[in-house]
């Protein structure tokens, strides 16, 4: 494998490509649950892409996280979307129990394969957690994968052994994995809007 950087390789963009949110609900923004968060901008940058698809007309789908317990649990506040992916018109809402949007309701490898898309591009929350599950997936899947990591946010973690490891710690140890391994191409908000010419009309 090679050390080149995903960051500078030049990234294109289908027409059809797929914008898949994943479970950025205000249950998240419960610190005292889930910890110290990164990446402060996630949501401005999520929001950025959301428009670059609107605008263009590519389609997007919207991920929301049902839990049994915690601050996610159907029906309780935490549970609704964000406002401002609420106020998405999604081509497909999906509503899920796991961590992959590959299992969830609708099935979202089957919707994919009848518009015959073959791109996705991956943000939302937990960048090492709903995110890097959705993105090795889909790599293992067939699809193209591609993961601004600027998009998305982690919380601290606590291993086995006691130790708590930083957020952004995690979000980079998840970049370089999905890199390294070709599950996905990894890569900056900005090189997805670049590519995807926000301002210009989809290919019909």
């Amino acid at each position: 494998m090679t050390n080149t950087s995903a960051f500078d390789a030049p990234l294109t963009l289908d027409s059809d490509a797929v914008l898949v949110v994943i479970d950025v609900q205000k249950g998240f923004e419960d610190y005292a649950f889930w910890g110290e968060r990164d990446n402060p901008g996630a949501e401005q940058r999520i929001g950025e892409l959301i428009t670059a698809w609107e605008t263009t007309g590519r389609p997007i789908v919207t991920v929301q996280h049902a839990s049994a317990a915690g601050p996610l649990v159907a029906g309780t506040p935490g549970y609704e979307l964000k406002d401002f992916v609420a106020a998405v018109k999604p081509d497909l809402h999906i509503t899920k129990t796991v961590n992959s949007a590959f299992y969830g309701t609708p099935d979202l490898h089957a919707w994919l394969q009848a518009r015959g898309a073959r791109q996705v591009v991956i943000v939302g929350i937990i960048t090492n957690v709903c995110n890097e599950t959705t993105a090795r997936m889909a790599g293992n899947l067939g699809y193209d994968a591609i993961f601004p990591v600027d998009a998305m946010h982690a919380f601290d973690m606590t291993g086995p052994d006691g130790v708590t490891v930083p957020a952004a710690e995690l979000a980079r140890a998840t970049a370089t994995v999905l890199h390294a391994m070709r599950f996905a191409k990894v890569v900056t908000t900005e090189a997805v809007l670049t590519a995807a010419g926000a301002g210009q009309p989809a290919i019909a």
